[in-house]
């Protein structure tokens, strides 16, 4: 990883951190698999793009609704349950 692809990560988790109000370091829970019966979406506000059998790192379980997660381009939003198997 080159010091340029290091200083883009630090600052994308400082504006996460900003944006969530997220207290702490940023721990990824698990990894999931978009459902890939469920439409593709995309996304916008808060809420993250889903694409068919995407994977992504599952941040928080902020309820029964939504969970805080992170896709490969390391953008960090919510994603309804209802699009990641249980």
């Amino acid at each position: 990883m080159t010091l340029k692809e290091c200083k883009k990560e630090e600052k994308a988790d400082r504006d996460f951190q900003k944006k969530f109000k997220f207290e702490g370091s940023i721990n990824v829970l698990t990894q999931m698999m978009v459902d890939p019966a469920v439409t593709e979406k995309r996304g916008g506000g808060k809420n993250l793009p889903l694409r068919r059998g995407e994977i992504l790192d599952v941040i928080q379980f902020t309820n029964q609704e939504q969970i805080l997660c992170r896709n490969s381009q390391r953008r960090c939003k919510s994603v309804g349950a209802e699009a990641l198997p249980a």
